[in-house]
Formats: structure tokens, sequence, C-alpha cells
């Protein structure tokens, strides 16, 4: 297998929007580990390079110092699709795969590409935003199976059996959790609960890890009365409030403060839904926050398959159960109420009595009753400050991308 790997962005990002506006959609997560995180773990020395849109460049140049952005000047690379869910399987056919060649899946989709320096010169075109390997007159083609997150309640459907995965690969590298240490706490299948020692669980916790691993990473806090039932993740720097149940296949990220009941969702990182309220089958964006007493449904009274709009057309998920996808920098008032399927965009303000609309634009203020634009000025104040109470700064290149996204997002609101 070739030692220069990229991860690429297709044109599909589009389907996993508006939580793609601020990331590349390699930088979702589902599991333990970000996509891209789970393609870099699994494939150890070789050298990584990324390919993103052009308007998101800046902002990983400056968030991965040390690695490549859209510049593909090397002998020979292997691209990778960024929106795989990466296996063994797929590992063992990249190594098996000649140059000038690619592995496509069912629908003609580009998974991998091992392409040579003169190939790599006929992709790349200046002008163009993504990679268009079917220019590649020369290119050979070969149909492989591969899983790949073509929707955003992929990942949220996936995120049990990636726990478990991410868990599996976890496993080789930490040590067995000492769980004696941590007094009056109920544990269940405790070979399958990793905890790392800087982290403070309360007494009277309960941890289930029967149908499924829990991984708990530093410096967390897991206060009194909680309950987690695996497979579970609860990543760095969080705090788990008093009386919270987390339920299957929840992730919660980095820095964030949740409350309440939580099942089978996804918090990307610095999100706070720290209060009563139920959040299910549902992905938060980073810089979200839920005001107390804000529930999702994600089940219809109906029990059919619930429908999303997506792009300005409404999408059959195939799926009964599909909560809430929130953008970043979104925020909603106290017991505001989504209806199933909801998406609401980046740099929101949700509030009102009763369902506010299934689909909410980025940079909007409102609810049920009328829906205005979000000044951008003052939107921007607002993630300024938030971002400053976590002691961190909102960059030049962040703020020129949160502009970027208020353009790009003005058709939705006209």
């Amino acid at each position: 297998m070739k030692t220069v790997i990229c991860i690429f962005e297709d044109e599909e990002y589009s389907n996993l929007l508006p939580i793609t506006y601020l990331r590349p959609s390699y930088d979702l997560r589902c599991g333990i580990l970000t996509l891209r995180e789970k393609i870099i773990s699994r494939l150890p020395n070789r050298k990584f390079i990324f390919h993103c849109r052009k308007y998101l460049s800046n902002v990983l140049s400056e968030r991965y110092l040390k690695t490549t952005i859209n510049n593909f000047d090397f002998e020979s690379i292997l691209f990778i699709n960024g929106r795989i869910l990466i296996d063994n399987y797929f590992i063992n056919r990249c190594k098996k795969l000649k140059d000038n060649s690619a592995l496509i899946n069912s629908d003609g989709v580009f998974v991998a590409v091992n392409l040579t320096s003169s190939e790599i010169k006929n992709l790349v075109n200046i002008s163009d935003e993504f990679l268009l390997f079917n220019k590649l007159t020369n290119l050979v083609k070969i149909e492989t199976q591969a899983k790949l997150v073509n929707y955003t309640w992929d990942l949220v459907n996936f995120n049990g059996e990636e726990i478990v995965k991410d868990f599996d690969l976890f496993a080789k590298r930490i040590s067995k959790s000492d769980l004696n240490k941590y007094h009056s706490v109920e544990v269940k299948n405790m070979n399958n609960i990793y905890i790392d020692k800087s982290t403070v669980v309360d007494p009277f916790v309960y941890l289930d890890a029967t149908d499924g691993p829990i991984f708990i990473g530093s410096n967390v806090h897991i206060m009194s009365h909680s309950a987690i039932q695996g497979p579970a993740f609860i990543g760095d720097n969080s705090i788990i409030k008093t009386h919270t149940s987390i339920y299957h296949s929840t992730s919660i990220g980095e820095v964030c403060k949740v409350g309440g009941e939580i099942e089978n969702s996804i918090i990307h990182s610095h999100a706070n839904k720290q209060h009563d309220g139920f959040l299910g089958h549902s992905y938060l964006s980073s810089w979200v926050n839920l005001g107390a007493s804000t529930n999702n449904s994600d089940l219809k009274n109906n029990y059919r398959n619930i429908s999303v709009l997506l792009n300005g057309k409404t999408v059959d998920t195939k799926s009964q159960f599909v909560g809430l996808i929130m953008g970043d920098h979104s925020k909603t008032a106290i017991n505001t109420m989504f209806n199933t399927g909801s998406v609401v965009g980046v740099s929101s303000n949700v509030f009102g009595s009763g369902f506010p609309p299934k689909y909410i634009p980025s940079f909007s203020w409102g609810g049920s009753d009328s829906l205005v634009t979000y000044d951008f000025n003052k939107a921007l104040q607002v993630a300024k400050l938030v971002i400053n109470r976590r002691n961190m700064n909102l960059s030049d290149a962040e703020t020129e991308l949160l502009g970027k996204v208020f353009e790009l997002t003005i058709p939705e609101r006209t």
C-alpha cells in the first residue's frame, strides 16, 4: 500500500449539510472517533494529506498545522473517500489495488483510487472543487463492498456498532480500568468498560456494559445518580450532570455538558445539553446549546418512515427513528419542541411555543410564529463570546468561514 494517503471529500458532502458547513465530511464523528481518525488509526506509519472544499482550506490548514491540504505534488497517492467507515476488508482491498486503479461501490462511487504522478497531474485542476476521477480515461475500475456515510442519520444508525469497533481498536493500547477505586458505583460487565484514571465517577452511578462497551475519556466528571448503558462513549473533559440517563449507541464528544435523557445520539464536541429533556436519534454539532426542557421526537405516531427536507428536496430516510440534526453554533430556548426529522442550520436561534418548522435555515431567528434573518455581526459576536468561555478564540479563518456560510445560505432564507 502507498505511503502517501489522501483523505478526500466528494460532492456528496451536501447530503450531510448542515453539519458539514464548517468541516469536511471526514471530520464527522461516528462511534468514538471521527471518520478521519478511524482511517489514520487503522493505517499507521503513513503520510496523510487532506482534500477539502476550497473555502474550508484555511481553517483546515490552521487546524492541522503539520498536514498538507489540497496539494498533490507526490510521486504516487492512494486516495480514500472520507465518507467511508473503514474496516479490515477495505484495507485488504486497498493493499491489492494496482497503480492507476480504483475501487468503486455498486453505485459507482469512488471509494479508493491508487494513482501515479502522471495520472495525478491529469486529475488535479485548479478550477475544480472536487477530484473528478471519472475524467481519467486510463483508470481501471473494480467494484467492491464499502460502507459509506451518505446521510447524517447514517452516522446515528451506525453509531453503536462503530463504538464497538473503535473500542476494540483501543483495547490493545489501553490498560484495564481499576473500577474498584470508585465507591458505591454499580457496574455490569466490568471487562467491557474503560475509564481514564483522571476521570471522576461519583457514588451511585450505574454503568451497564452488558449490550456493548463503555469508553470514558480523561478528566470527565460523571455526577451522582447518572446511568450509562453501552455501547456509549464520553469524550475528554465532559461533564455528565446528576440524574442523566445515557442509553445505548450514544457518543458525547469532548468538552460537553449533558443532562436529561439521551438515546442513540451523537453530540460532536464543545456542546451543551445540560438540562432535563429528551434527545434521541440526533446529531448535534459543536457550540450548540439546548435550553432547559428542549425535547425532540424521533418516532412518528403512525410508525412510518420519517422524511427529512434536504437541499430543498424531501428525502425518505427509510428509518422509523430520526430525531434532530443541528448545525454548529445554534441554540434553543427553554421548552423548545422539535418534530421528527427536524433540521436546524448553522448559528440559528430557535424559540417560541409549538413546533417550529421541520427545516430552519442557517442564521435564522424565531420559531413557529415566524423566522427572520439573524444579523451576521450579532451572531458572530455571540460565537466569539461562547468560544471565549472555553478559553479559546475564534480565529480570523473561522470568522471568514462563518461569513462564507452566511453567504452560501442566503437563498435558504429568501
